[in-house]
């Protein structure tokens, strides 16, 4: 594989993990909220 079809890949695969961390944390914030609301009550 030449290093310019690999530096594609390698951006393409970080980029990925960065959209699914982005998705992961507003779920997760979400239910960390919901569940200090159901504490509370």
């Amino acid at each position: 594989m030449s290093s310019k079809k690999a530096m594609k890949q390698a951006q393409k695969q970080a980029y990925a993990k960065h959209r699914s961390n982005i998705t992961n944390n507003k779920f997760n914030l979400k239910r960390r909220i919901s569940l200090k609301k159901k504490k509370k009550n």
